[in-house]
């Protein structure tokens, strides 16, 4: 059985990263999740000082305090996925975008690991003391929200945003505590060691 776990990203990561992002480009693929690495390929580093920034920001109507994780695969270190945690939701975030922005890398998917992904994700939320996330995905992506159901996502509502999306949109939340209890013994097993807070 595969093991993951999440990783801050750091300098020794730096064209593992660009590898990922490239992928995404050359499969076609919307890139969620990476905490703006895809606007940062020609300076990894300031993409690294902007995670520490994030981490430590106050919330306003711009942005919110976040985290950023690279979803490992313990057995090659292979970095899989990615994971943008919002630690605080701002009123824009509160109606589109929510909690979290995630994906798997395009070669990697089908193979469920963007459960693992949430579920850490859901883990490190827990450490925050978020009790409920809120998450969204387009309509047409069920891979994405199909993820949301596995580990208890509750559809709140279904509509069509004309401001950010310009598609159908699907609203999730999430009990974190009950996911956690509920799927933890399926997931845990799956986890190398658990996310830093």
């Amino acid at each position: 059985m595969e093991r993951f776990f999440f990783e801050v990203p750091g300098i020794s990561r730096k064209e593992d990263a660009i590898d990922y992002i490239r992928e995404f480009r050359e499969h076609g693929s919307d890139i969620n999740g990476s905490g703006g690495l895809h606007r940062y390929l020609d300076d990894y580093n300031g993409w690294l000082l902007k995670l520490s920034e994030d981490y430590k920001r106050k919330p306003d109507e711009d942005k919110v305090p976040a985290r950023t994780y690279f979803l490992v695969r313990e057995s090659d270190r292979k970095i899989v996925g990615m994971i943008n945690i919002r630690l605080v939701l701002n009123e824009r975030l509160s109606h589109y975008g929510g909690h979290m922005g995630y994906s798997i890398r395009p070669t990697e998917r089908g193979k469920g690991y963007n459960k693992i992904n949430l579920y850490l994700g859901l883990k490190v939320c827990d450490q925050q003391g978020i009790k409920s996330v809120f998450l969204d995905a387009d309509l047409e992506n069920p891979a994405s929200w199909k993820t949301m159901e596995a580990l208890g996502g509750v559809r709140t509502r279904e509509y069509y945003d004309s401001r950010y999306a310009h598609c159908t949109v699907v609203d999730y939340t999430i009990n974190v505590q009950k996911a956690i209890k509920e799927y933890g013994g399926y997931y845990d097993q799956m986890i190398s060691r658990l996310p830093e807070s």
